[in-house]
């Protein structure tokens, strides 16, 4: 065989290898945030109706999954896993479909709480520890498209338990068999992940320690923007089909309004690579912030069907980006420190998303709407905006 054969053999193995990765990616993130943390919203209100919940107790079973989500970053952000990654990532996607499961034969809030703790803690274990493999992999190959397709994972997993959703609606199924319908869904994604997602991080020598993180100013605004942007966009990404039905909005436009979320999700990562190009990491990750104020207002503002279907565009449009280009910028803060950065700042995320839900649900229990958890929110995103356009700038090259 000639040498430039070999070369050509050797590429297209590199390609497939590659692409391989990305899709575990892909399918490791659907499973652990499209499933895991984000298929709660759709079937929220059947629950509620089912099952007699008032909007402050759905607030508090959705909070318990973003205090496991916090508590999974808190432990990310230490040594234990170096160079056991896939393994955890793979176990956090394993408990995740247990989870789902379990989600379908609950009725004690308590229980149904405790069930959505645990899966906050599998879903951020993946989500770092699945980007580290991922990520890496895209870094090393020269191929940012990873990136891309990697967190569109997240859209995809979305507008996949809208549809299957829809289709539970249609036949009469009930919100049960909605979260046994993800669970199968998510053990499958599973099945594709063991298989292609490969064994290690990509490094430049053996598994080693981060140095510990260096706060500096503009790392610890990036922090607290970080953290208000949680707040401020959970309270749509959790009441959004709640907003709708309270609207007088069908069964089927609800599920709609979440397949438009997870389809304006998709591709978002992909779309504002140019901004970041343009405008650099922190201008996008102020104007995603600035969006999606708009979209989580008119939500409540603007009448069905303009309202919420805009609302869960510039929700989905936004939410993967903003979180993906703030880690990044975290990381170009310290890159001497990037795991440590992302777990922290994962953690402050979670502490936004914990107060989010529990602040709505009562808010919505005193006024008997969400407009004025809505515009909370949306005040949230604006400060969160204002703060990384005056502090937060990475090092000069």
């Amino acid at each position: 065989m000639s040498h430039s054969a070999e070369n050509t053999d050797a590429e297209l193995v590199a390609r497939r290898q590659i692409l391989a990765t990305s899709i575990a990616g892909a399918l490791a993130m659907a499973v652990a945030m499209g499933l895991g943390r984000f298929f709660y919203t759709p079937v929220l209100p059947a629950m509620m109706t089912g099952l007699g919940l008032g909007p402050a107790e759905a607030g508090w079973i959705a909070s318990a999954n973003y205090v496991g989500y916090l508590l999974g970053a808190v432990l990310a952000a230490y040594g234990w896993a170096e160079g056991i990654e896939r393994k955890v990532a793979l176990l956090g996607l394993a408990a995740t479909a247990l989870l789902l499961l379990a989600m379908g034969v609950s009725s004690n809030v308590a229980i149904l709480a405790m069930i959505r703790f645990l899966a906050g803690l599998a879903s951020a274990f993946v989500m770092i520890f699945a980007s580290a493999i991922v990520l890496s992999h895209g870094l090393a190959a020269n191929k940012p498209w990873v990136q891309s397709s990697h967190f569109g994972g997240v859209g995809f997993g979305i507008s996949i338990s809208a549809i299957m959703f829809s289709l539970i609606i249609l036949a009469d199924s009930g919100w049960r068999m909605a979260w046994i319908m993800a669970a199968l869904l998510a053990f499958a994604g599973l099945a594709v992940v063991v298989r292609y997602l490969p064994r290690d991080v990509v490094r430049a020598g053996p598994a080693k320690k981060e140095r510990p993180l260096t706060w500096t100013p503009a790392l610890l605004a990036l922090t607290i923007a970080y953290g208000v942007f949680g707040f401020g966009y959970i309270v749509t990404a959790t009441f959004l089909v709640a907003i709708v039905r309270d609207g007088g909005g069908s069964s089927l436009f609800e599920a709609g309004v979440w397949l438009a979320t997870g389809i304006a999700a998709g591709p978002s990562v992909a779309y504002w690579m140019p901004a970041v190009r343009r405008i650099g990491l922190a201008n996008v990750f102020a104007l995603g912030c600035l969006v999606e104020a708009i979209g989580v207002a008119a939500s409540v503002l603007v009448p069905l069907p303009v309202g919420p279907v805009l609302g869960g565009v510039l929700l989905g449009g936004t939410l993967v980006i903003v979180t993906a280009f703030g880690l990044q910028l975290g990381r170009q803060l310290v890159p001497e420190s990037p795991r440590r950065a992302l777990a922290l700042m994962t953690a402050a995320f979670g502490i936004g998303q914990i107060l989010g839900p529990v602040v709505a649900g009562y808010l919505a229990d005193w006024s008997g709407t969400y407009t004025w958890a809505s515009l909370a929110a949306a005040l949230g995103l604006l400060a969160s905006a204002a703060i990384v356009v005056v502090y937060c700038r990475p090092p000069a090259a």
